[in-house]
């Protein structure tokens, strides 16, 4: 009897550890399918509003920066706040200035501070 329970576990074990395998691969696949459905369907949305001539216009003033015949546009440069605006440097010395430090804080708080930035820095 004993017997016959050891080969009965040694024929279904391979057999459902193949079974909830390819249910896996099921779900995974159906999710996959799921995901992709989205996407078309927010595509087929995309291309509906391209559809629309007043979408279309709105894109080529924002985008490209088309105007009517006739009209005037008025593009404002550099609109910052004086606040926002970049300090300006110092003129560089010609003596050279031994300061001591360490150079791994002073790295880490540069990439810090330019990557919390709001405004980039005028290349000059």
């Amino acid at each position: 009897m004993l017997s016959l329970v050891v080969l009965g576990a040694w024929v279904l074990v391979p057999t459902l550890g193949t079974f909830i395998d390819q249910r896996q691969k099921i779900a995974a696949l159906e999710a996959s399918v799921q995901v992709s459905e989205e996407q078309i369907a927010e595509l087929e949305q995309e291309r509906e509003r391209w559809d629309d001539p007043a979408y279309i216009t709105t894109q080529a003033r924002e985008r490209l920066y088309y105007v009517k015949p006739g009209e005037v546009v008025f593009l404002i440069d550099n609109d910052l706040d004086a606040t926002d605006l970049p300090r300006e440097q110092e003129p560089v010395s010609d003596t050279l200035e031994e300061k001591p430090a360490d150079w791994m804080p002073q790295l880490l708080r540069t990439l810090v501070s330019s990557g919390l930035s709001d405004t980039a820095a005028v290349a000059q």
